[in-house]
């Protein structure tokens, strides 16, 4: 690694079309919040309380963007083990110290009660299972050339840090989350230059397990084969999916008034703070009912756009780096934030099942904005740091 003088700016070094952005998403969020609050005291609290709480949340994971953005690719890769370490024992220890009351409402066993504040450690493996998957991948590709012996011992080893994730996840019993880790070692795995050979088949029998489960819980018998491996309530989101109109007084009642709320506001919205539908736990997990409510079908499309302007961008500096260890960093938070998205508009529309998945910089909530938020860091480091080191090969530490 050679150390090259760097007369830019600190200003010019960080990459504003990344924060700009995300402001615009923090304000979106503060907004919908603001208005969940309003219309719903009884489970959010006062509105003041709601959004200065949140803010304060920003505030907290800035610093840790900040924070985050100081390291360099060699220190990155250093601490990637440490990271996912720590990372390893706090799921290990919220399986002992979980909230109970949120266990008996949900079912999962992932979050933390520190006095007034809930904690969701998971929130916190996934930028350092990203990190630390990004180490696997290049320090594989330092010491091997690829062939389809070496890329199915790649896989292996993708497969084995995520493994012990995949356990714990499954004692909280919090599918939605292990949907994300799952996510992003997809993306990781396509840029990490494993055969087609192997990516095509593997994702093919994906494919149809997934396809295979959801039709196993559509009917009865499929549900009593899948018992051992899901929750009750698991099958009553997947079956509010599927037919939403058939029982809006239990399961699908979440899920049918998002669709309510968002349908309302037809073309340009009910104006500004205006709801009329009641939706349940509107702030965090139907968040984006908000904006179709009050802004409308312009006002709905404009906040994904602003999501595909991030990713857009992310996906810039990602090609702009010559280091291939930011590179896969990169497409893992690519991957999570994608999914985040993805995921959670579509569960708002009825496009997917509910799981519980917030909406990225704007859902109620400090553990998944701290968690993205560390991926932003990590975005932001590959600017930062880009223009002051130099690798006579893709990374060489």
């Amino acid at each position: 690694m050679v150390k090259v003088e760097n007369k830019t700016s600190l200003v010019d070094r960080i990459a504003w079309n990344i924060v700009i952005p995300v402001i615009a998403l923090a304000i979106i969020g503060l907004y919908s919040i603001y208005v969940a609050a309003v219309n719903d005291p009884s489970h959010m609290g006062s509105p003041l309380k709601a959004i200065l709480m949140q803010g304060l949340w920003y505030v907290v994971s800035i610093a840790i963007v900040v924070f985050v953005m100081q390291f360099d690719a060699e220190q990155l890769f250093k601490i990637a083990p440490y990271i996912y370490a720590i990372g390893i024992i706090l799921l290990i220890a919220v399986l002992f110290l979980y909230n109970r009351s949120v266990a008996a409402d949900t079912g999962a066993k992932s979050w933390f009660k520190l006095g007034p504040l809930s904690f969701q450690p998971s929130e916190i493996m996934k930028p350092a299972f990203i990190l630390m998957l990004a180490r696997v991948v290049h320090d594989h590709d330092q010491r091997y050339v690829h062939t389809i012996k070496n890329d199915w011992l790649l896989l292996g080893k993708i497969l084995a840090w995520l493994a012990p994730i995949a356990i714990l996840l499954k004692f909280q019993n919090d599918f939605g989350t292990m949907l994300v880790f799952i996510a992003i070692v997809g993306g990781v795995i396509l840029v990490s230059g494993i055969s087609w050979k192997i990516i095509l088949p593997l994702y093919g029998i994906v494919f149809v397990l997934g396809a295979g489960i959801i039709l196993l819980v559509a009917t009865p018998g499929g549900q009593s084969m899948l018992s051992h491996f899901f929750q009750a309530y698991q099958f009553e989101r997947i079956k509010s999916w599927l037919s939403p109109a058939t029982d809006t007084s239990k399961g699908a009642y979440q899920l049918w008034q998002s669709m309510q709320a968002i349908g309302s506001g037809q073309l340009f919205g009910n104006g500004f703070g205006k709801v009329n539908v009641y939706v349940p736990v509107r702030g965090s997990d139907m968040v984006y009912s908000v904006v179709g409510e009050t802004f409308g079908f312009v006002g709905s499309v404009a906040v994904i756009l602003i999501y595909l302007y991030l990713i857009i961008q992310m996906v810039r500096i990602t090609f702009d780096t010559k280091n291939a260890f930011y590179s896969y960093i990169s497409t893992g938070v690519i991957m999570m934030i994608l999914f985040h998205v993805f995921e959670n508009i579509g569960m708002s529309i009825d496009l997917l099942p509910l799981t519980g998945i917030p909406l990225t910089f704007v859902s109620q909530g400090g553990s998944a904005l701290i968690g993205n938020m560390m991926g932003i860091g990590m975005i932001l480091s590959m600017k930062f740091h880009n223009k002051d080191y130099m690798f006579s090969t893709a990374g060489d530490f």
